[in-house]
């Protein structure tokens, strides 16, 4: 079981979800604090790669994404997080389309993945 400070994910996919995640965590202890992870550092600006936290170094993070298929974007938003000084606890997807995704996860980054639906799960 993952008890992080935060959630959330690479850019767009996550987004509404790990949104959703942090409004209904208001309603009991701890609430989670959310944010979004960008591809690349934007050239303008802060040029930070995760945007919705005040302070990233040391935070216990969950990964979210909304399909998981090979794995890449949920890679690159681990990667990115932790270029941002954050501890992974994990990874959770909506759909995994089991193609790779967990394996590539655990095996080269050390991260497991969870999902709440498998696209075996909708098959006959």
């Amino acid at each position: 079981m993952w008890f992080p400070d935060a959630v959330g994910g690479l850019t767009l996919g996550a987004d509404p979800i790990a949104f959703a995640i942090a409004r209904e965590s208001l309603d009991r202890q701890p609430t989670l604090e959310c944010f979004v992870v960008r591809k690349e550092r934007k050239a303008h600006g802060m040029q930070k790669l995760v945007e919705g936290l005040d302070s990233t170094e040391g935070r216990k993070v969950v990964i979210i994404d909304d399909v998981c298929t090979s794995g890449d974007s949920t890679a690159l938003a681990i990667e990115n997080a932790r270029a941002a000084g954050m501890e992974i606890l994990g990874a959770v997807c909506l759909i995994d389309r089991e193609a790779g995704a967990t394996e590539l996860l655990r095996n080269k980054y050390g991260v497991e993945l969870a999902s709440i639906f498998k696209l075996s799960d909708f098959r006959r």
